[in-house]
């Protein structure tokens, strides 16, 4: 099979993180944390030693892992709601952020405004600082859309989020690993990300990057380890956001996803970038092919229509005539398709990874061509 549903997870894994996730499997399935003995002291300093690897990688001062970066936005954005308040965001965000909101909405009465981008796809500071209200009290951004592949300028409305004493929270889980981030540098408060999408590491965890000392409330309750005589729940971060037994052996594959990360070439990230552009400058030029998003988009991800076809159907001819796994329908982000105007049909998705030969893409290619015509 011919996998392109990269941005939904990355189908093959480094060697490194294959072994690093099997050797804690197999020798390391101690509670890291919780207890004093030789095994449980050599989980925790595997955890330790991530926390280290993630801050490096991102710029931040402290990491929590969550289940999934889904965990780790719910954990930031129900841990500092403001009843009546308002949140600025964007049309491009993924339902773990629209859900969330509309939850708080119904809840706490906070309210949330969605901004749409500019004529060339990209969200516009500006209109960012337009929406802002008095009881505004975070910024949150999709640094990259997963459905068009849309890069936000971060650093310009995390600039924006601080003049006007903003929390500001990014979604990174399409760009950690395919783009350079440092929370520091884009004002960043909470970084949410994935390791099994762009670092090619394993499934089952989260990381929620956090700079500075920003306020979070736990949001979810129980044992932590620490301050165990208490009923009520530590707010020590990151401890007191750990509740339960931690994923060793895929915090392990996190150790080792990074330093993958770290040693890849420039020639890499060369090649991914020309795979991508070739992808989407040729599905353009097929007739009866629209593609979306055409300015300051990551390459690797392209979403595209054929004329009078649903996504699914699509999707379905590429699976079962040409074995090429891609994605089809709203990809989770309803507003975003609403401004394409494609609710009613969805968007197929083809996004790669490191690992995707460009024989692949070429094959690809010729194949929506064919399915067009």
């Amino acid at each position: 099979m011919i996998y392109l549903d990269n941005a939904a997870t990355t189908l093959h894994k480094p060697e490194r993180v294959i072994r690093a996730c099997k050797y804690a499997l197999e020798n390391l399935s101690a509670n890291a944390g919780r207890g004093s003995h030789p095994l449980a002291v050599k989980a925790a300093n595997i955890v330790y030693r991530a926390r280290k690897a993630v801050c490096s990688l991102v710029g931040c001062d402290e990491v929590i892992f969550t289940l999934n970066c889904t965990d780790a936005l719910n954990t930031v954005l129900f841990g500092t709601a403001k009843p009546r308040g308002h949140v600025v965001t964007t049309v491009y965000e993924h339902n773990s952020v629209l859900r969330p909101l509309r939850e708080l909405n119904k809840r706490m009465g906070v309210e949330f405004t969605a901004v749409a981008p500019d004529r060339n796809g990209i969200i516009d500071p500006a209109d960012i600082e337009r929406a802002i209200r008095p009881n505004t009290y975070m910024v949150v951004v999709n640094h990259v859309s997963n459905v068009t592949g849309a890069v936000a300028p971060v650093t310009r409305i995390g600039g924006v989020a601080r003049r006007h004493g903003l929390l500001f929270l990014v979604d990174g889980a399409q760009s950690v690993g395919y783009l350079d981030v440092d929370m520091h540098a884009i004002h960043c408060n909470y970084l949410c990300f994935s390791p099994h999408k762009g670092l090619h590491g394993t499934q089952g965890i989260g990381c929620l990057c956090v700079n500075g000392t920003p306020p979070l409330n736990p949001y979810r309750f129980g044992g932590t380890g620490t301050s165990s005589h208490t009923l009520d729940q530590p707010q020590d971060i990151p401890e007191g956001f750990e509740c339960g037994t931690l994923p060793v052996h895929n915090i392990h594959a996190l150790i080792a996803a990074v330093t993958e990360h770290k040693n890849l070439s420039n020639r890499t990230f060369r090649r991914l970038a020309a795979c991508g552009e070739y992808m989407r400058a040729e599905l353009m030029k097929i007739p009866r092919v629209t593609v979306y998003g055409k300015h300051g988009v990551l390459p690797n991800l392209v979403s595209f229509n054929i004329e009078g076809m649903n996504s699914s159907a699509t999707c379905d001819i590429l699976a079962e005539q040409y074995d090429i796994a891609t994605r089809c329908g709203l990809h989770c982000a309803p507003l975003c398709h609403q401004y394409l105007g494609t609710l009613s049909t969805g968007a197929v998705r083809a996004s790669l990874s490191y690992d995707t030969p460009e024989s692949d893409v070429e094959f690809f290619v010729k194949s929506v061509r064919e399915i067009a015509k």
